[in-house]
């Protein structure tokens, strides 16, 4: 046997000894790597003359051909064995019962929010949704807030990287109310609309989350009055608390794109609540600026505007104290709604 044949015999011995690929790939750079034994043997070929060169060379391709294949026999056998010993190790037992599948539930806030939607799509509000990065235009100037307002600050507002069309910094919505504008500049009067969603601002405690839902409501058309506020909101109430039982009051207020404003609070005539009035949303007139901003004369057009916390109506809605609690995720406590 000559030197070729023993090299490719101790190959394949060494390679069915491998117990693992780590140690097959070490034994593979023993014969085919750049210092292997083989690859020194084809390095000698440079040494004899071009006819014994070429027919020592066929020889040792053979012999390389042969051990390339015993490597891969081998790779092959222990990729089987690794899967069938990954396969006994996961084994199912399919005499077992089946693993139950926990139903899942709509949470507690969405619950609200649906409610809301049901309730204001029955009296001929459309329902708006807009984009929660806003431009300084739609969330702040438009709605007649100054340069200077508090809100515009970084204690306040999460800014974003990039800049609108104006150069001004983007921004995560604070309120719904920009959709106010952007809806009103796509539609023509009359307008009966509610925009719920998302809104963020740098707060957080037991009643205020730097992210939270709101729902903003509009109507706008030629004789629309606070009379028409009061009827709305107090018929809103009632239906979402599924109770006549209960008052509505407004106390004067302010808000840059309403004028007059109004707080709203409700107190509920019997429960745990009896006899408090509760602060559950701000309102008013719109803003004759920012019916302008919408694109309308407000010597013609006339309307009233109101946002509020859908979690606020929640947490009162199902006596919860504490709004952090919508966001733990904690079963125990979602499971309550469901």
């Amino acid at each position: 046997m000559n030197s070729l044949d023993e090299l490719v015999s101790q190959a394949q011995a060494e390679f069915s000894a491998a117990a693992d690929a780590a140690t097959l790939e070490n034994a593979k750079a023993n014969y085919l790597g750049k210092t292997g034994k083989i690859t020194a043997h084809m390095k000698a070929l440079s040494q004899l003359e071009p006819e014994q060169r070429k027919a020592q060379g066929a020889v040792i391709n053979a012999a390389k051909d042969q051990i390339e294949n015993a490597l891969n026999q081998c790779r092959d056998a222990l990729a089987q064995q690794q899967l069938q010993a990954r396969l006994s190790a996961e084994a199912i037992d399919v005499t077992l019962p089946g693993r139950g599948r926990s139903m899942g539930g709509i949470h507690p806030v969405m619950r609200a929010w649906q409610r809301i939607e049901e309730i204001f799509g029955s009296i001929g509000f459309d329902v708006a949704d807009g984009p929660e990065i806003e431009t300084d235009w739609t969330n702040f100037t438009a709605l007649n807030s100054p340069e200077n307002h508090p809100a515009r600050s970084m204690q306040d507002t999460f800014y974003v990287e990039g800049n609108d069309s104006q150069g001004k910094p983007l921004l995560l919505r604070t309120h719904t109310s920009p959709m106010q504008v952007r809806y009103a500049r796509m539609h023509t009067p009359p307008i009966k609309v509610i925009a719920p969603g998302r809104t963020y601002r740098v707060d957080s405690d037991a009643t205020h989350s730097p992210m939270f839902h709101q729902v903003e409501g509009l109507w706008i058309d030629q004789n629309i009055s606070f009379a028409d506020l009061k009827g709305v909101y107090l018929n809103f109430v009632k239906a979402f608390f599924e109770t006549d039982d209960l008052q509505v009051r407004f106390r004067p207020s302010y808000f840059p794109f309403t004028e007059p404003s109004a707080e709203i609070d409700i107190a509920f005539g019997s429960g745990p609540l009896k006899g408090r009035w509760l602060e559950v949303s701000g309102s008013g007139q719109v803003h004759p600026t920012v019916i302008k901003n919408m694109g309308l004369d407000p010597e013609k057009f006339i309307g009233f505007a109101f946002g509020s916390g859908i979690e606020r109506l929640a947490m009162l809605r199902y006596g919860i104290n504490d709004l952090r609690l919508f966001y733990e995720g904690d079963l125990r406590f979602l499971k309550q709604f469901n």
